[in-house]
């Protein structure tokens, strides 16, 4: 059977990993890009060719995730494989990182395959594991990398936990290179940041609630770039919050570390003061901080310190957020909120769209070295058409995650995915507001 060729024509095309961004049509054959261009057009196709009118919109490479708890397996009734799939779908999303941190831990090379095998019966995007760096995320034994990433694994994380131990960060660290495998820090000192449960600062103090100083996130991210620096290693910060830590990025890729960095809308959107009236859907990690360190955060993202955007999706019951604020857990959903969230940054000016998309797109594809996250001839067609002016309100009950906990619930946006195509198929589409 033919594989059946697809036009997408009066598109806006967005190519971050070339600067490509003009009016004209992309041709994919099968799962494959075959042309596009501003001179592409209906002409001299095939009556079997299907033609897609983007309508003006926005078409772009599909959104890389690289933070995502799906609690698969062993927290169902939080989040599945195939539901945070079918959420990844609807906000643009054409491939998510798994974060090993389930029960049992993704440590083992069956596991992994486990979830590679899951994916492609429930998953209707792309779904690529980290394995853990240590036994159990414990901390203690390091796993085994080169036979996890051989199994599949994309990258190695401790997930929201962070490997505390220099020696063994040292020898992972080390040990990876090796194979060229990415590591990824959640980076906070476990010691100085027992216990608190918000930033460290007056709006703590004058919430009486124990907080989590800057310095925890720092301190270990200073730590981690020796450590880089000692071994020739490739290492990815996932969530940074801080102004100083920032700080630490710029002065580690000027000396030229193979180091990245990341960052969750949350610590962009949102600063110390949405805590509120004790809100358990902004109780995060790393927590909100102030507005000098939000703003930071946006600077590196426009200036490049900043590498990647993730949506840190942890999917929690409302039992478990609708506890006093020092015992509930943390944790927010961002799968569909990732997108205009983001887009945010560029309607307010702070920083340009293919600049917000390289974040969102090809730096995430180069770090895990996948064939994804450009629009050119022979690359995977994981595409999305997106609205990038539309306003709309948050609505939670809405969401397709199974989990609500949701800090933007009400919260005025602008631009949504319409349409998102993974491997040449259409896996979502929008439906027209009534």
């Amino acid at each position: 059977m033919a594989r059946r060729r697809k036009l997408y024509t009066n598109a806006r095309l967005l190519d971050p990993a070339s600067g490509l961004d003009v009016k004209g049509a992309l041709l994919t054959e099968g799962n494959r890009i075959v042309d596009l261009g501003p001179k592409l057009g209906n002409a001299g196709f095939a009556d079997d060719t299907e033609t897609i009118d983007c309508q003006g919109h926005c078409l772009s490479p599909g959104v890389i995730d690289m933070h995502v708890w799906l609690r698969e397996p062993g927290a169902e009734h939080q989040e599945t494989i195939a539901t945070g799939a079918r959420a990844a779908a609807a906000g643009g999303i054409t491939s998510v990182v798994a974060m090993p941190n389930t029960d049992p831990v993704i440590d083992e090379v069956a596991l992994v395959e486990f979830i590679s095998r899951r994916a492609a019966d429930t998953a209707v995007v792309r779904v690529l594991p980290a394995a853990a760096i240590t036994r159990g995320t414990r901390g203690e034994e390091m796993t085994e990398l080169g036979l996890l990433a051989q199994a599949g694994a994309v990258a190695f994380t401790e997930g929201e936990k962070t490997v505390t131990s220099s020696r063994l960060m040292r020898r992972a660290l080390s040990y990876a290179t090796t194979f060229d495998l990415l590591l990824m820090q959640h980076c906070e000192d476990a010691s100085l940041a027992k216990g608190g449960v918000m930033n460290e600062g007056e709006v703590a103090s004058r919430l009486g609630l124990s907080g989590i100083p800057a310095v925890a996130e720092t301190i270990l991210l200073e730590r981690d770039m020796r450590l880089l620096e000692a071994t020739g290693g490739r290492l990815h910060a996932s969530h940074l919050s801080t102004q100083d830590s920032l700080d630490v990025v710029r002065r580690g890729k000027q000396r030229g570390l193979r180091l990245t960095a990341g960052a969750a809308p949350h610590n962009f959107a949102l600063n110390e003061l949405d805590v509120g009236d004790y809100r358990t859907f902004a109780k995060v990690k790393p927590p909100l901080r102030t507005e000098p360190d939000r703003r930071a955060v946006v600077e590196a993202i426009a200036d490049g310190t900043i590498d990647v955007i993730s949506s840190a999706h942890s999917p929690q019951d409302p039992e478990n957020k609708r506890l006093p604020f020092g015992q509930a857990e943390f944790g927010v959903i961002g799968l569909e909120t990732l997108l205009p969230l983001t887009l945010e940054l560029y309607h307010n000016g702070s920083v340009p769209l293919l600049k917000l998309l390289a974040c969102l797109t090809c730096n995430p594809a180069r770090l895990l070295k996948q064939e994804t996250g450009r629009l050119a001839p022979g690359a995977p067609a994981d595409l999305l058409v997106f609205d990038l002016d539309t306003p709309w309100r948050v609505d939670e009950k809405k969401f397709r995650s199974k989990a609500k906990n949701s800090p933007y619930d009400g919260r005025r946006l602008q631009g949504h995915a319409l349409r998102t195509v993974v491997a040449g198929e259409t896996v979502f589409q929008r439906k027209r507001e009534a």
